[in-house]
């Protein structure tokens, strides 16, 4: 890698990380934590390449892209943030940043996108209109590596033609995606239609629909579960659209190509659909994202006027590691129900099991019959719970989750059955009664002492 390399970040340690880094790897870098510095440097001509943070002491990174861009035109900016929305790769790239990465970031992948960007000249931006209206409150809110290849992915195909087929379960925000799109392309100044079956029935639906859309956007929500005939309404809409007609875009949860060869979808339609294919990934593919997204949602509930609440350590463990079939939207109507359920201001794990309700956190055993082994029954549901994640391997920490799932009920059941005496209970169990009384903390179990001893 040869060049040298301007960093901004306010942060000593990301700045020290990245010079030895950099320095190693065979460039130059001046390293400053002020924007000002930053642009005299630009201005008096230094650096091959620029890495910026967005929130700095005196400004905001993002606002000298257009400043960076009109003093040197070819100057690639690579455009760091902790700041782990879509909004901000979507600013990025309207501002012609090269690369957008979050933080924490992986320095290896930084690196190699430096000597890319080293490397390939950037092109000179064409002017683009103002972004329109900034919202911090979008859903869309991610740190995880499948997310931040989706922001910036959304952020590429934004302001081109291309039609957008966006595909992942029910729940995981592709209606939002396809609305987040819209919002910010050259086009959010026109209408954004969503057209169901209801809206294409009839002679006159498909032409209404065009109509209302101008040269706005069109979405087909879950166009997977339209019949052949709706399907053959929408191919010949879209055949009828020219250069000045809106832009189309489509959802599926179910895999169209596979529906298309089992007969049961159009060729001719998902060919017309699949311009930029966008797959938003399940809740259980980035289960780091968890804690950032209650974290929303808990703010969100007490802007709504709902009270202050947080989760605690070992309420959080557990909604990390419930499976989460209604993914997103399933998260948040949960935690909507803490808030309103709970009883103090850090809501416990046995709260959240009861909003849960019968659900454990990997799914229900059931068990086999009144003969099977105890090891047998464990063993399918575990084969279960890896068949659940599709192919994907589970989040880390498995061991210790089942242990817990295991741990918990047994101390209650043991506590139960000696009336919540913790010495005859911990002798029953077989382990120290410090070590008792330590797990029935950190699993938050609540001992109720009565005269029922066994």
């Amino acid at each position: 890698m040869d060049g040298t390399v301007l960093v901004a970040d306010d942060d000593r340690t990301i700045r020290t990380v990245l010079t030895q880094a950099l320095t190693r790897a065979g460039c130059k870098v001046h390293a400053t934590s002020s924007l000002v510095t930053l642009m005299r440097w630009v201005d008096e001509g230094k650096g091959d390449l620029v890495i910026s943070d967005v929130v700095m002491p005196d400004g905001n990174g993002l606002d000298q892209l257009p400043k960076i861009a009109e003093a040197r035109p070819g100057l690639p900016v690579i455009v760091i943030s902790a700041q782990n929305t879509i909004m901000t790769a979507i600013q990025a790239a309207e501002k012609e940043a090269y690369d957008y990465l979050p933080k924490p970031f992986d320095l290896p992948d930084l690196m190699k996108r430096a000597a890319r960007a080293l490397e390939v000249k950037r092109r000179t931006p064409a002017p683009r209109a103002e972004a329109a209206g900034e919202s911090g409150d979008l859903p869309l809110v991610g740190r995880t590596p499948a997310m931040q290849a989706l922001y910036r992915l959304v952020a590429r195909v934004m302001n081109t033609p291309l039609p957008v087929l966006i595909t992942g379960e029910s729940g995981t925000g592709k209606s939002l995606i396809a609305r987040a799109i819209h919002d910010f392309s050259d086009r959010r100044s026109l209408p954004f239609v969503v057209a169901g079956a209801a809206d294409l029935q009839g002679m006159d639906g498909p032409s209404t629909v065009l109509a209302r859309a101008k040269g706005g956007s069109i979405l087909f929500d879950e166009v997977g579960d339209l019949d052949d005939e709706l399907q053959g309404r929408i191919v010949r809409m879209l055949d009828t659209l020219t250069d000045g007609g809106p832009r189309v875009m489509a959802t599926s949860q179910t895999s169209l190509s596979q529906r298309m060869e089992d007969g049961e979808f159009r060729e001719d339609l998902f060919y017309r659909l699949s311009g930029v294919t966008l797959t938003v990934p399940s809740l259980r593919e980035r289960v780091d994202d968890i804690p950032l997204l209650s974290e929303h949602f808990l703010a969100r509930a007490e802007r709504d006027g709902f009270p202050v609440r947080r989760l605690g350590a070992p309420a959080l463990d557990l909604v990390r590691a419930y499976s989460w079939p209604g993914n997103v939207r399933q998260l948040e109507n949960a935690l909507r129900r803490l808030v309103a359920t709970s009883s103090e201001e850090e809501i416990t794990r046995a709260e959240v099991e009861a909003v849960l309700g019968s659900q454990p956190a990997i799914e229900p055993l059931k068990g086999g019959g009144s003969g099977e082994k105890l090891s047998a029954s464990v063993g399918k549901h575990l084969r279960r719970y890896f068949d659940l994640h599709g192919g994907v391997l589970p989040p880390p920490g498995l061991y210790q989750r089942i242990l817990k799932e295991v741990e918990m009920p047994l101390i209650e059941i043991a506590l139960d059955a000696t009336g919540g005496n913790q010495a005859r209970c911990a002798d029953l169990l077989g382990i120290n009664r410090n070590t008792l009384r330590k797990k029935i903390t950190d699993l938050d179990i609540r001992v109720t002492r009565r005269r029922k001893l066994m």
